[in-house]
């Protein structure tokens, strides 16, 4: 009887998710949420050194918060970076953190002349971190 209902599972498979020798997938870029020289996308493929370098400019330079955004495989880097600013700035700084989901757009581009375009959605998780100033360093109190 357990057999029968992971059969029943198997089958229930969405047939566009599944490799389709029919269609050609390209994924679409992400939406971007906000744009700004204080907001940054933090990727996979990006040098940490050069992410951590240019926060770490904005904020020497005054800037009073960034935002780092990682979808998937870079939310480990992007919590990395945080963790690493509020290092180098040592209590002046706070973090605030919000998860989420994402939703992105692949097209199905058809390989053959018998089948039409389509598209499906897929399901990505999220990172916001908003890092801002609490203290300016060396002022007085």
């Amino acid at each position: 009887m357990g057999d029968e209902n992971i059969a029943k599972k198997k089958d229930q498979r969405n047939p566009k998710r599944l490799p389709n020798k029919k269609y050609a997938i390209k994924k679409r870029l992400p939406l971007r949420p906000v744009e700004g020289e204080n907001v940054i996308f933090v990727t996979k493929k990006t040098n940490f050194k050069a992410q951590l370098e240019k926060c770490c400019d904005l904020l020497s330079k005054g800037e009073k918060e960034i935002i780092l955004h990682g979808l998937g495989a870079a939310i480990q880097r992007c919590c990395n970076l945080a963790l690493q600013l509020e290092l180098l700035f040592s209590g002046t700084c706070q973090i605030e953190v919000n998860t989420g989901t994402v939703d992105l757009i692949d097209d199905l581009e058809p390989l053959t002349d018998d089948v039409d375009f389509g598209a499906q959605v897929r399901h990505s998780s999220s990172v916001h971190i908003r890092i801002f100033r609490n203290a300016v360093l060396g002022a007085n109190k």
